[in-house]
């Protein structure tokens, strides 16, 4: 890992001695990356919006014939959580359990209105997966400590890859775990400096799988090398369109 965390560290160095970056090359590359959060986070739940139809949706409001009305919502949904998530990482206030919450409420605010910020009474199960997740009594109780670990902690990669394998190893809402984790992790690396992460469905199979290692073989490696891993490859990405 050290490779990588030093090739990272160089890649975080020279991004910053770009900054501040000018209004519209920034406004320019994120609207590019928020949209290819909404389509990367959603396509790996599942929504069979490509990236461009996904980006027609956002920009235009234009219904994709053919694809379910629910693919058309996630998408808004999606990206109206990404704009807070960078709205409140711009801020100095602690991300707590009230943000997650918030960031989950705004992931399924249209798609799927009554789990909408609510923690699930019902036992949650990933299909095909072996894990099992807390009895949902726990929860309240779990998301509590979590927030408290939460607010505590720093915002470097490590805490961020480690914070999105505690929530959804939680699994506190029926639906949109995934997503609402992703969400608070890239909130984690934006206040860290570092820009927001996304997971290609190409990844889909292999960050599961690592997700599963953590929790069934209590090691976490696997799983912070691969977000390691990404986040290197989107510096990079980040530095030739700056440099382009």
């Amino acid at each position: 890992m050290q490779d990588l965390d030093d090739r990272i560290a160089a890649k975080k160095a020279r991004l910053d001695a770009l900054r501040p970056l000018r209004g519209d090359a920034l406004k320019g590359l994120q609207k590019h990356y928020d949209v290819d959060l909404t389509y990367t986070s959603n396509a790996i739940e599942g929504n069979t919006l490509t990236l461009r139809e996904t980006a027609e949706v956002i920009e235009h409001g234009i219904t994709v014939g053919g694809k379910p009305l629910r693919d058309h919502l996630e998408a808004l949904d999606h990206y109206d959580a990404v704009l807070w998530m960078r709205e409140i990482a711009g801020g100095a206030a602690p991300v707590t359990e009230a943000v997650v919450v918030e960031l989950h409420r705004r992931v399924v605010a249209r798609s799927q209105p009554g789990i909408a910020g609510v923690y699930s009474p019902h036992p949650r199960r990933v299909a095909g997966s072996p894990v099992v997740f807390p009895n949902p009594l726990k929860i309240p109780a779990l998301m509590q400590d979590f927030g408290l670990w939460l607010a505590a902690a720093q915002a470097t990669p490590a805490l961020a890859f480690e914070a999105h394998f505690r929530l959804t190893a939680i699994h506190p809402f029926s639906d949109g775990n995934g997503r609402a984790a992703r969400l608070m992790m890239n909130l984690i690396l934006l206040r860290g400096g570092y820009p927001p992460v996304p997971v290609p469905p190409a990844d889909r199979k292999g960050y599961l799988d690592a997700l599963e290692t953590a929790s069934l073989a209590d090691d976490l490696g696997p799983f912070q090398r691969l977000m390691h891993e990404r986040l290197d490859a989107t510096l990079a990405d980040y530095l030739g369109a700056l440099n382009a």
